[in-house]
């Protein structure tokens, strides 16, 4: 029945790629996969192989595989994806030797692609769970770690008494989930080879915080008198809330970077707003900002803009699931989002700290911001909580490694 499902699952993003960009990155991409492997592997080399399905899961990788270049420099790093999302983004991170798409999950292929590679260890990311490849990887007794993760009552590794799903969790060599749940739950169904680390992705974000740059051209946008409101990863039904809101609110200042910047979108966004707005790529550092609104219209920025912000949205909550919560939380602000984050430990803890907020329709995001703008110490005291919980929940990073290594 997963063959079965792989197989149509392949089949669907085969059909659709010539009408959807997304798909057809990915059937172009995984076209050169083992050409690339041929051509760049060094068969002399000990290759770590991360796999991450997207952006986001990438940022919870990114932490070790800085910390194994800078103090294991006798491995190679194989970074693959599964995501076009993220692939294209990252195809040339410079610390991965090599960064590729992961084929399709076939027996053929997760064999063809070990034999290929023969990493020395493997390192999956919080939900990735691809079978073929796994009890490939556990045949031919190559270390393989699953980072980050959370596991919940509702999956299918734990519906049934006898699910098969359950068997796949045998193969790993040890788990890093990011909560006491999750570890209960497994030591539950007869799994011990489990560690409660933290969100790596929390030690990525501090380190973000830390090597933060000069944005000049926010800077010119900022009115000291204005509130600075920050939008990341914004979808259309996250925008029809927050810029409903901006349009009635002078005292408020708006910085949109939508999680997709093709031209459709951002023509969207800007017939949405009634005050006056600019694009960041039509500006220089010399140019004056006469706008109300900017609109972060290409990638790489969000996590330097961020640090100007007086209150944070993170989008997605309105559609498959909040983005990265801590990127905005590190710096000291309180953090909205919509109702879709029952898969993310962090926003549940925000929430309990107070560092949190969570909404589901506009009338909820309007009386919210009134209580932010009308008692900026309860703003305060949020963003306080938020930082708080961000910096008492680092260290994943080493306690994995150490573990590995």
């Amino acid at each position: 029945m997963y063959n079965l499902g792989i197989y149509f699952m392949s089949l669907f993003i085969r059909l659709v790629s010539p009408f959807k960009r997304k798909a057809r990155l990915m059937i172009d991409g995984h076209k050169s996969v083992f050409n690339l492997l041929e051509k760049e592997i060094d068969k002399k080399a000990k290759y770590i192989w991360f796999h991450v399905a997207s952006l986001g899961e990438f940022e919870q990788a990114r932490p070790l595989i800085e910390e194994i270049k800078n103090s294991k420099p006798e491995y190679k790093i194989l970074l693959t994806f599964f995501s076009p999302s993220g692939y294209e983004v990252r195809y040339n991170y410079p610390l991965a030797d090599i960064v590729t798409y992961l084929p399709f999950d076939t027996k053929k292929n997760a064999r063809r692609f070990l034999e290929l590679t023969n990493p020395h260890m493997v390192i999956f990311i919080k939900y990735e769970f691809w079978y073929n490849y796994i009890n490939e990887i556990y045949q031919r007794r190559i270390p393989v770690y699953l980072v980050s993760a959370i596991f919940r009552k509702n999956q299918s590794f734990f519906k049934k008494l006898r699910s098969p799903y359950r068997n796949m969790l045998s193969l790993y060599t040890h788990f890093f989930v990011q909560d006491d749940e999750s570890h209960k739950l497994l030591q539950k169904h007869g799994i011990k080879n489990v560690t409660v680390a933290g969100d790596t992705r929390i030690d990525r974000v501090i380190e973000i915080q830390k090597q933060t740059v000069n944005l000049p051209i926010v800077e010119k946008f900022i009115d000291k008198g204005s509130i600075i409101f920050i939008a990341g990863s914004s979808w259309p039904a996250d925008e029809d809330i927050f810029i409903n809101y901006f349009n009635s609110h002078p005292n408020l200042k708006l910085i949109i970077a939508p999680h997709e910047i093709d031209e459709s979108h951002l023509t969207e966004i800007e017939k949405k707003l009634s005050r006056p707005s600019q694009r960041y790529s039509g500006l220089t550092d010399t140019d004056t900002v006469n706008a109300d609104c900017m609109i972060i219209d290409c990638f790489g920025l969000l996590a330097s803009v961020y640090r100007y912000a007086d209150i944070g949205y993170i989008g997605g909550g309105f559609g498959d699931g909040i983005h990265n919560l801590p990127e905005a939380a590190v710096y000291g602000i309180p953090v909205i989002f919509g109702p879709n984050f029952i898969k993310f430990r962090e926003a549940h803890d925000l929430i309990a700290t107070g560092g949190g907020f969570t909404i589901k329709n506009r009338d909820e995001f309007n009386k919210l911001m009134e209580s932010f703008i009308n008692e900026p110490e309860l703003r305060e005291k949020a963003g306080k909580e938020a930082k708080n919980y961000i910096f008492s929940n680092s260290g994943a990073t080493n306690t994995i490694l150490n573990h590995i290594f």
